[in-house]
């Protein structure tokens, strides 16, 4: 079963690209719907087979067999990848017959549904990894599938940007990765996952040498890990590239944010609990890292206007709670969130995405307005995954979110603290920009041209059915799994999850006072209050009260996303291009290849031997002289050389230099 669940979206991805133009657009349709389909129903039937095996270890064949390094193409079913498996083939499923309907029309499906099912092979790829070789395959070929769908209208210049931003800022964390990887084997000397985490224990506490600097082994590794994590999960510094994908076709963002390419971050610290564990250093980072990028991305997305984007960067903020959930060593609400996450955010993408649909590709909010009645089934799928999005109470982002912020509350240390406040004033950013959303787009007298509105619809029954499903789950999944995933006592995780006893806190988080419950929803419910009165209600008092130079500043800090792109352009990537052209590419590989390269030698031989041609004069006083020359030199390098003044390696410094003084006297 498990083969079977990884690889029919390669067998898709493998017929649809090669072969869709015989099969058709219609045949690349049913092929997708049954494969993909049938991958979800099996990985449901595995999700329900947990209690009966609860560890199945595949192992399919040797990738490496040395004397020192034997590695295996290991995959390993748990209840942590087998839960991730089910969200990612649901989600995938429910994207794959919405994108049917959506991209109707383009030329290109085949490939397109190539792309989407290779993305969700690479992802599945990866959270059923028993290694960590086979888990960097997986982590490689989703960022190499998010760039195939980030460029897929590759003819748009801003989607070609936008695509090479995603996988260059990503290689930066996949070397962090890499390193990771070499450490890793050399403090263990495997690379599986379950040797690892065997050993773990003995291995804390112990140093080595990295950079010339003694440190602990765990906390490098588990910090050398974390730069992937930021990178993956596009939290703070290196979560540029994530705005920027939007340049893909929707059903790419709603796959990369809900259900594969950033949660694979999230899912790599909660796979490598028993190592982050033993690195408390390494946690209190985590920790501030993931309460930043919450709060970062929460102020961000209040002054966004492209619908996307403002989504975009929810998914961002969101991100940043799993993160710091993780670093306070909750990982089992880490991932509770993170699976209710992937269907509240995957709802809010596809309706988002029907919206566009209906506007002739119009992603301006401010070029939106009065979509309720032309729309109202949609508005009722956004409303409800904003309400969860938010934290509306008994919605499924309330029972994670609020877990998530008592337990940071209950942590009782200055990270926990740090993360719970930062956390709590995301909350009400949220809520803001999520009923701003629903006004502009919706609520709002219509901005829109008469040609938009004239053909505004609803989605065909086959990208609304993907929404109700979506809904249904944003409703009502966390409840029904929160006993399950986080509830006192269960054992549902097994030994997938590590905590040690002094990081648990899920007991103390039950009995902290219950007005510090009710502040996250209390703030959820304010900003929605303050968003409908500035922007339903008393908008011109609102203009008026911010016609000021500290709120226009402060509006200009936020829409610049906090100047991030406008650092890294003039005080880092300028720089690099500089020194790749002019130190790199002009002095290095020219100055190499035309001066001491081939070329050069080449050059300098023959400008030798024409000069040496020139002394073939015929006359034997000629030749007298310049065998006496050469005797001399000979016996003078003789002599310095039995008196240690000159040594051998001089000879080749003196044969350089006069090389390239020939070259340069030849060039003037």
């Amino acid at each position: 079963m498990g083969y079977t669940i990884i690889f029919l979206p390669l067998l898709n991805a493998i017929i649809c690209g090669f072969f869709g133009r015989f099969l058709g657009i219609y045949g690349c349709y049913i092929m997708t719907a049954y494969t993909i389909g049938f991958s979800f129903i099996l990985s449901l039937i595995n999700w329900f087979n947990l209690q009966n095996t609860p560890l199945s270890i595949i192992n399919i064949l040797k990738m490496i067999d040395t004397g020192y390094l034997n590695i295996n193409w290991v995959f390993q079913f748990d209840a942590l990848s087998s839960s991730m498996i089910f969200v990612v083939t649901s989600i995938s499923f429910l994207v794959h017959l919405y994108s049917m309907e959506y991209m109707k029309g383009d030329p290109h499906i085949p490939r397109f549904m190539a792309y989407l099912s290779l993305f969700t092979f690479f992802m599945l790829i990866l959270i059923s990894a028993g290694n960590f070789l086979v888990l960097f395959i997986g982590w490689e070929g989703v960022g190499v599938s998010s760039y195939l769908l980030i460029n897929f209208w590759f003819t748009r210049i801003q989607a070609n940007k936008s695509a090479m931003k995603a996988i260059i800022v990503n290689r930066i964390g996949d070397f962090g990765v890499t390193l990771a990887m070499f450490a890793i084997f050399y403090s263990f000397n495997s690379l599986d996952f379950s040797t690892i985490f065997a050993l773990s224990p003995y291995i804390a506490n112990t140093n080595f040498i990295f950079l010339n600097l003694e440190v602990d082994k765990l906390t490098l590794i588990c910090l050398l890990l974390f730069i992937g994590v930021i990178g993956k999960s596009a939290q703070i510094g290196l979560h540029t590239w994530l705005p920027d994908a939007m340049e893909g076709p929707t059903p790419v963002s709603a796959l990369i944010h809900a259900a594969t390419m950033v949660v694979a971050g999230v899912f790599l610290i909660i796979r490598c609990s028993p190592l982050f564990e033993y690195a408390p250093i390494a946690l209190i980072i985590v920790t501030i890292i993931g309460a930043l990028t919450a709060f970062f991305a929460a102020t961000t997305g209040l002054v966004q206007n492209d619908l996307k984007r403002v989504i975009a960067y929810s998914t961002c903020s969101q991100l940043g709670y799993m993160v710091f959930a993780c670093g306070l060593s909750n990982y089992s609400v880490s991932m509770f969130h993170l699976t209710n996450h992937a269907f509240f955010k995957a709802l809010l993408f596809l309706s988002a995405g029907a919206v566009i649909h209906a506007m002739n590709d119009e992603q301006d909010m401010r070029k939106m307005g009065g979509l309720i009645k032309l729309m109202p089934f949609t508005y009722s799928m956004m409303l409800i995954g904003s309400l969860s999005l938010m934290g509306f109470p008994f919605m499924t982002g309330f029972y994670s979110k609020d877990v998530i912020l008592e337990l940071a509350y209950a942590n009782y240390s200055i990270q926990g603290t740090f993360a719970h406040w930062l956390g709590t004033i995301s909350a009400f950013f949220t809520s803001f920009y999520s009923f701003r959303l629903l006004y502009l787009t919706f609520i709002s007298n219509s901005n829109s041209h008469k040609n938009s509105i004239e053909h505004a619809h609803e989605p065909s029954i086959l990208m609304s059915t993907p929404l109700f499903f979506l809904a249904f789950g944003s409703i009502f999944i966390g409840y029904l799994t929160k006993d399950m995933s986080i509830g006192l006592g269960t054992d549902f995780w097994g030994n997938s999850i590590y905590n040690l006893p002094n990081n648990s806190f899920i007991l103390e988080a039950e009995f902290i006072p219950y007005y510090i419950k009710l502040i996250p929803v209390i703030f959820s419910i304010f900003g929605a209050s303050i968003a409908i009165y500035i922007y339903y209600l008393n908008s011109y008092d609102f203009y008026i009260l911010f016609n000021n130079l500290i709120p226009i500043k402060i509006y200009n800090f936020l829409s610049k996303k906090w100047y991030f792109d406008k650092v890294y352009n003039e005080f880092i990537v300028k720089k690099l291009l500089n020194f790749g052209y002019n130190v790199s590419f002009k002095t290095l590989d020219r100055g190499i290849i035309e001066i001491i390269g081939p070329y050069g030698i080449s050059q300098n031989i023959t400008n030798l031997s024409q000069k040496i041609s020139n002394i073939q004069s015929g006359y034997i006083y000629h030749y007298a002289f310049i065998m006496f020359v050469g005797l001399t030199l000979l016996l003078t390098f003789l002599s310095l050389n039995n008196l240690y003044i000159i040594n051998n390696k001089l000879y080749i410094i003196i044969l350089i230099i006069l090389i390239y003084y020939n070259y340069i006297y030849h060039k003037s």
